[in-house]
């Protein structure tokens, strides 16, 4: 029932912003208890966990690229979204928005998953 969707540009430069939508269907994001979750997977390596958005607004992303990361959200349009500052190669993944249900840390929801390349 529950769907996710990231949306977003598939080619970022060097030194800029990337930014990703995640548009959730069949449920609400303000629905205690899930997190909306970001992670991704570079390639030929494993998951990464970036961060989450809580039901209550409140954000989390792992220390190493705290300074990097801001998640946020519009209950409006029952989405959210990733902004990674100042990328680079390194950056380039597969990038999924996911549900996280804090009770059980359990990934519950995935989107498809999109490709994010940086190059220059």
């Amino acid at each position: 029932q529950v769907q996710l969707q990231e949306s977003g540009p598939g080619l970022v430069k060097p030194s800029q912003t990337l930014s990703l939508t995640c548009t959730v269907s069949g449920g609400s994001i303000t629905t205690a208890y899930y997190y909306w979750t970001w992670i991704r997977q570079p390639p030929g390596k494993g998951l990464e966990y970036i961060g989450n958005i809580a039901y209550t607004g409140n954000t989390y992303y792992i220390p190493s690229l705290k300074s990097r990361t801001s998640i946020s959200r519009d209950t409006s349009k029952n989405q959210f979204t990733l902004q990674l500052s100042s990328v680079t190669p390194e950056d380039t993944a597969v990038y999924y928005c996911v549900r996280v249900y804090g009770m059980e840390n359990k990934c519950d929801y995935w989107g498809q998953g999109t490709q994010v390349t940086v190059s220059g």
